[in-house]
């Protein structure tokens, strides 16, 4: 799989209390510096990168003026050779997508939207801090569809503290409604340095576990019921619809991040980015060994419902996985946390809810 883009737009018009993403609001001068930086940034990347995908994501790039992203998409397009890329992603909220917008994403070679419905709740979106509703998500999608866009993606949050099981199941029957060729369900996380963090501590953010793992496992059923197949942990597609940017990263691929708390991962090099506007700066580099990117490729992989097979994870890493981790590998199956086939190993059932803590034994 060849290599992604990804360009981070650090704006949001109000921070959502459970994020923990790099945002601010979007003032003039900040657009127009971070302009400045992503222009600067492709105009520096290396001479031989050719992106087969582009992510642009957030915060809420649609949360851009008009004319900014415009500027943007046109930068891209500029700065980087885009004849190879196939799929061209970008992150919308509802209420914030125009029809001016949508024209430019799709006229600029953007075919694919990724639109964070989170729930078609109203009092669930309230709990969640979100600035739309559901009926806006609606026209979002219906915006999204007369623009012209045939692949359209749509999240949902799962496991927040009194919203009840049968009102995450009307979520997700709602969602299929729209016919979207895309849907992730992501259980709520209360991270570090939010306003759940601290609200949390009197547990009123998120579910009890056994309420999550049921909620879970019902979008699970009822998705592949209907036909979207689980393909990775969180996410399920219409055959062919999968992102392909995330099976890039699922994959050990290599991509190169513009913008500030952005990541990048090219020629054996990895890096981040410092979270700063106006200005941001290179934060870390590691060169990664061969066999620690093999373990932290090996643990990436199993987050596809497919797993690794042998061969395959061969030739992306040069090595082979019970070589690599045999002995992890041959316990994790004892406890019933892996499936090992002959030529392919996958997360059991049993492991997709708790996954972090196979992860933590392989890496």
């Amino acid at each position: 799989m060849g290599p992604g883009l990804y360009v981070h737009v650090p704006f949001c018009f109000r921070k959502c209390p459970y994020c923990a993403f790099y945002s601010r609001p979007p003032e003039r001068t900040l657009v127009a510096a971070w302009l400045a930086g992503i222009r600067r940034a492709a105009r520096e990347r290396p001479a031989d990168f050719v992106p087969e995908c582009i992510f642009i994501g957030g915060g809420t790039p649609t949360a851009l003026e008009e004319d900014d992203l415009a500027r943007l998409l046109d930068l891209v397009r500029t700065h980087v050779d885009v004849s190879r890329v196939g799929e061209w992603t970008c992150e919308a909220n509802p209420g914030t997508l125009t029809p001016v917008k949508a024209a430019r994403l799709q006229g600029s070679g953007v075919n694919r939207l990724s639109i964070g419905a989170q729930s078609f709740s109203d009092e669930t979106l309230r709990r969640l801090g979100r600035l739309h509703s559901a009926a806006a998500t609606r026209a979002c999608v219906d915006l999204a569809r007369t623009a012209g866009f045939k692949n359209i993606g749509l999240d949902l949050i799962y496991g927040v503290a009194g919203a009840s099981r049968a009102s995450f199941c009307a979520d997700v029957e709602a969602a299929m409604a729209l016919a979207p060729e895309h849907i992730s369900c992501y259980c709520l996380e209360i991270e570090a340095g939010t306003p759940f963090a601290r609200r949390a501590e009197t547990g009123e953010m998120a579910a009890a576990a056994d309420e999550q793992r049921a909620q879970y496992d019902w979008a699970r059923m009822r998705l592949a019921q209907a036909g979207w197949n689980h393909y990775e942990i969180s996410n399920f597609a219409r055959p062919g619809r999968e992102c392909r940017q995330n099976l890039l990263y699922w994959s050990g691929g290599e991509y190169l991040g513009l913008g500030p708390a952005a990541h990048s991962h090219w020629g054996g090099v990895r890096w981040g980015n410092t979270p700063e506007l106006p200005d941001w700066k290179r934060e870390f580099e590691e060169h990664l060994a061969p066999e620690a990117k093999a373990r932290e490729t090996l643990v990436m992989g199993l987050r596809r419902i497919a797993g690794w097979g042998r061969d395959e994870f061969r030739n992306a890493t040069g090595f082979d996985y019970t070589a690599l981790r045999g002995k992890e590998i041959a316990e994790l199956e004892q406890q019933g946390l892996l499936v090992v086939e002959p030529g392919r190993i996958r997360l059991a059932e049993e492991a997709l809810f708790v996954s972090d803590s196979v992860f933590a034994a392989l890496v």
